[in-house]
């Protein structure tokens, strides 16, 4: 199960390669594949390479990259908050980052997407976390509803944005908000792998923490643990990893709630294998969502909406689950 687990994004990047308004056989993608690693520059020029290297590959490769940064995090969340209702959509990040990435686009070309889109993301997931510490401890109902408010009023403002802004962007705003991997190219496939991994690789070097802090703030503190260095430390880290995902991508919902929970449920909740695994399932999920996307009808649907379909049904699942959760919560 951990290797099939571990080896799913390949699986289904390969499937993925051979899909699309344009067959193309096996042996083909794989010489393709072969002749770019050994002649970058192209030995050949023929419509199936560029198909290939240009237009499928980096677009695989990019809902990798978004699936794997908010599996990373949803699981991180919910490990730091001992809440298996936590994801970086439901707690506001992504809101936060759609707001930055509206604003740039909007009235700030001059600022970098990936910084706006940051700052707020932290900003959010801090207000979230403020407001449901104002009920004492942060239990599940307090931290859901305090998302929920924030998100709100984080998507409120991103509405007010399209309102102000010019025409001639507001399409770009509204598509993108609506999260997909139409406009991936290798620029930002670049800039998406140097984010998310300075945003996963903490969480990946400390995932043994997330055991203790699973245990509660007692248990962590009677062991040693610096708490709240190290909740900032993993808040600080899928903020980074959840940002620049939506940066590059747009909302794409669901997908750090449903992931982890599947992948908990098949190899127990041991951090030290669940959020390595979590990134591997969330990678091949998003890889899988996007193929349906663009494979599904002759147009490319956004991969946000494929998502939805899916968690919405997923949530209503976890709430009838009730407590019956890794926390015993």
């Amino acid at each position: 199960m951990y290797l099939l687990i571990l080896i799913s994004p390949f699986i289904f990047g390969w499937v993925a390669l051979l899909v699309g308004a344009y067959g193309i056989s096996p042996w083909m993608v794989l010489k393709i594949l072969l002749d770019g690693l050994l002649h970058p520059a192209g030995s050949v020029d023929i419509p199936e390479r560029a198909i290939v290297l240009d237009i499928r590959l980096p677009r695989i490769i990019l809902a990798g990259l978004v699936g794997a940064a908010l599996t990373g995090s949803g699981v991180t969340l919910q490990g730091v908050f001992r809440n298996p209702l936590v994801d970086p959509y439901i707690l506001g990040i992504s809101a936060g980052a759609a707001l930055g990435c509206a604003l740039s686009v909007g009235f700030f070309p001059d600022i970098p997407v990936q910084f706006l889109a940051l700052l707020l993301g932290i900003v959010a997931v801090f207000l979230t976390y403020t407001i449901a510490r104002t009920q004492g401890e942060v239990l599940r109902l307090p931290l859901v509803l305090s998302g929920v408010i924030v998100s709100a009023f984080f998507t409120a403002m991103v509405s007010t944005v399209k309102i102000l802004v010019d025409p001639h962007r507001l399409q770009d705003i509204v598509f993108w908000l609506m999260g997909s991997f139409s406009l991936a190219d290798w620029g930002l496939v670049r800039i998406a792998g140097m984010g998310i991994a300075a945003g996963i690789l903490p969480i990946y070097l400390m995932r043994w923490r997330l055991n203790v802090m699973s245990m509660g703030e007692d248990e962590a503190r009677a062991l040693g643990v610096n708490i709240k260095r190290e909740r900032m430390i993993f808040i600080v880290a899928s903020s980074l990893a959840t940002s620049i995902a939506v940066s590059v991508s747009g909302i794409i919902g669901w997908v750090g709630l449903m992931v982890p929970h599947l992948v908990r449920m098949a190899v127990g909740p041991d951090h030290k294998g669940l959020v390595p695994l979590s990134m591997a399932g969330g990678a091949a999920f998003m890889i899988f969502a996007d193929t349906i996307a663009r494979g599904l009808t002759g147009f490319d649907i956004p991969v946000g909406i494929i998502t939805a379909i899916t968690g919405a049904p997923f949530f209503i699942y976890l709430m009838k689950r009730g407590g019956k959760d890794s926390w015993g919560r």
